[in-house]
């Protein structure tokens, strides 16, 4: 193809050739707010940068996975399930002949708005803000408030829909729009499911016999064996059938396994010593905020003083959120006492 040719003729011109029918095209974007397009990026590559970029992104790296402050370097952090949630969906989107560079701006994105000190912050914070003002808190919704009205000083991202709406879809009962979202709904599972496992036991939480033997039979005994397993699977079964689906036999070995993470690690006796500290410390933190809302910085443009409060927790790291804490305590305590 002749270089006078423009990037996005190239583009569109790759991704009718080499692209499956049913996969999202990148272009033309579909953004709140019309702007030109990139001369050398797709749209879905600008909003990739756009989220990589951004400092909730980078707050990631300091946010707690399953492990809240763990004394060990190669604990998972939020930030590095992010990356590798993402490399398998780009694998399994590549493999299906879908949108990478959607499935990767999606992967990238959808975690943004998590809490600190992961599902027991989410939790917690929902719990403070039904009880003391109506409202509910689930982080893919926050994710979605964090991109569109939090970052770049409340003038968001301004990324395009099906990114959106990935964001939005990863979790819960909705079905993302796009089968690139599905992607990462299904491998945030099948990515969170093998690498708490590998944390669990380098904590010493499980031991590698406490695992189920059938699934881990099945599976594979290491992690990169059941991701492979699994990854093989969702790609066999979903080209048939034009979505991202699993079989039975292989997606209900990984549903046992999360119900026996549930049960030993996610909700365990050394999770649920972390839980009450973890709610002591948010909740004493949203109840001082609420009285006090002008120790509050006004993160997004409208906001009732209850979400003032919620975007502010929700947008704190592990160890400021525990600093936050400590000022409020000491002397009288701390989180970890």
């Amino acid at each position: 193809m002749e270089m006078t040719v423009s990037f996005e003729d190239r583009v569109r011109a790759w991704e009718e050739e080499f692209l499956a029918p049913e996969a999202a095209r990148s272009y033309p974007a579909c953004r709140q707010v019309e702007e030109p397009d990139s001369p050398v990026r797709t749209p879905f590559q600008r909003d990739r940068d756009r989220i990589v970029h951004s400092k909730s992104f980078r707050r990631l790296k300091q946010k707690t996975q399953v492990f809240v402050a763990p004394a060990g370097d190669h604990y998972r952090t939020r930030l590095t399930h992010t990356l590798e949630a993402c490399g398998i969906a780009r694998t399994v989107a590549r493999a299906l002949g879908l949108n990478e560079d959607l499935t990767e701006a999606i992967g990238l994105g959808h975690d943004l708005g998590h809490p600190p000190f992961g599902h027991a912050g989410e939790d917690a914070l929902d719990a403070a803000l039904r009880e003391r003002c109506g409202k509910s808190f689930k982080h893919n919704e926050h994710s979605l408030r964090v991109v569109e009205t939090i970052e770049r000083d409340g003038r968001g991202l301004n990324l395009t829909e099906p990114v959106r709406d990935g964001i939005l879809n990863h979790t819960g009962s909705r079905k993302p729009a796009t089968l690139e979202g599905r992607i990462v709904k299904l491998v945030d599972r099948v990515a969170y499911i093998n690498h708490d496992i590998d944390d669990a036991l380098r904590a010493g939480v499980l031991r590698p016999d406490d695992l189920p033997s059938a699934e881990i039979e099945l599976l594979g005994a290491t992690g990169s064996e059941r991701i492979d397993t699994l990854v093989r699977d969702i790609v066999e079964r979903s080209r048939p059938e034009r979505d991202v689906v699993q079989s039975e036999e292989i997606g209900g070995a990984m549903l046992r396994l999360r119900k026996f993470m549930f049960e030993r690690v996610y909700l365990g006796p050394l999770a649920s010593a972390e839980h009450a500290r973890v709610h002591r410390a948010m909740r004493a933190l949203f109840d001082h905020y609420v009285e006090h809302i002008d120790e509050v910085p006004e993160l997004g443009p409208g906001a009732d003083d209850c979400q003032r409060v919620a975007d502010y927790l929700a947008g704190m790291t592990d160890r400021y959120c525990i600093a936050k804490y400590a000022e409020l305590t000491i002397p009288e305590g701390s989180l970890w006492r």
